[in-house]
């Protein structure tokens, strides 16, 4: 399926704000309610929508660190840790990258005592590499750019 310019103007509308009705995008869009939703549920089957989510501000409920880690495996840990990282709930983001590391990771942590238990987990997998986040400068978005 190819994003037409009308679907377009309801992933927009859904970028800017999840929550709003079918109605009030249908409004926004020009088409009805019913065809809103015909539209968006044809997109969800096709996986162009993947999902709806809450971000949650990690500072704001107890979690006084972020941290990006990178990871260079070791030789035959890769496969491990792929599958690893997904048990950790301080992760938040993880990416398979290129370059001299194998994977990046944006983890929340409680503190520096939590920042150092999770490193030592790390160990038998690889190399890392720690760098602390002092602020963020773009917000998180949950938006591809449309045309």
């Amino acid at each position: 399926m190819i994003v037409d310019r009308l679907n377009e103007k309801i992933l927009k509308c859904l970028q800017q704000s999840a929550r709003l009705s079918n109605a009030e995008i249908g409004r926004q869009v020009g088409i009805s309610s019913p065809a809103v939703s015909e539209r968006i549920k044809k997109m969800e089957d096709l996986g162009i929508i993947e999902a709806y989510k809450t971000i949650v501000s990690p500072f704001e409920i107890g979690y006084q660190l972020k941290a990006i880690i990178t990871l260079r495996a070791f030789m035959g840990k890769l496969k491990p840790f792929l599958e690893k990282v997904k048990t950790y709930d301080e992760v938040i983001n993880c990416y398979r990258i290129t370059g001299d590391e194998n994977i990046v990771m944006e983890v929340v942590l409680k503190n520096h005592k939590h920042l150092e238990t999770f490193i030592d987990q790390l160990i038998s997998y690889g190399e890392s590499k720690t760098q602390i986040v002092l602020s963020r400068v773009v917000k998180q978005k949950a938006v591809v750019p449309l045309k």
